[in-house]
């Protein structure tokens, strides 16, 4: 009885976290084709709504049931286990990083646009720079090919690395021509200087 609530524990985990994440990357897609500062903070209010709505306790469900369940079923064993370390490794990765670098990133694009709309003013240059950071633009592209790469894992559990190794290498390339095509695909950062450049000019 046990296993089997451990096991729908981690399935509801894995459940909330997917949906968060789709959710943070579709509010993200909706904030990059924004042109108005308003829409564009309820864009990005979104998207934190989703990071603390369903990723983090969706992540703290597989934290705590993943943890028990190997404890339970394999102990120091699953190092030896290329699938499930496979899991281990990639889930880490993205919490920490999820926490560190996108997460926090997404909070403080929040507060400076709330900020430049308390002032009433138009996306301000501190704005826009924040919006083009690439490293965290591309931890944010990277964090949907690590999750479903981790389902993979756990579905298939191959028995050896070749499916983490090449599963790694297409979420990699996958985040890295996000990070650079869909910039280029809404291009806003002229509309924004023009935005932030007409008061003064």
């Amino acid at each position: 009885m046990t296993y089997q609530l451990l096991k729908f524990a981690h399935l509801m985990g894995a459940i909330l976290m997917g949906a968060g994440l789709i959710g943070v990357w579709l509010a993200d897609l909706r904030a990059r084709q924004l042109r108005e500062l308003a829409p564009f903070y309820e864009a990005v209010r979104n998207i934190a709504v989703f990071y603390d709505g369903l990723v983090v306790p969706g992540a703290l469900l597989l934290v705590g049931s993943g943890t028990w369940i190997i404890v339970m079923l394999y102990g120091w064993q699953f190092l030896q286990v290329p699938w499930l370390m496979g899991m281990v490794v990639l889930f880490t990765f993205e919490f920490i990083e999820g926490n560190t670098i996108t997460r926090v990133y997404f909070m403080r694009l929040r507060r400076i646009t709330r900020a430049a709309l308390q002032k009433g003013s138009s996306f301000t240059p501190e704005l826009v720079r924040a919006r083009e950071k690439p490293v965290p633009t591309w931890t944010h592209f990277l964090d949907l090919p690590l999750y479903f790469l981790i389902v993979s894992l756990g579905v298939l559990r191959p028995g050896t690395w070749i499916h983490f190794n090449v599963g790694l290498v297409l979420a990699v390339a996958a985040a890295t021509l996000l990070t650079i095509y869909l910039p280029r695909l809404y291009p806003w950062r002229p509309h924004l200087d023009a935005a932030v450049e007409s008061p003064g000019t």
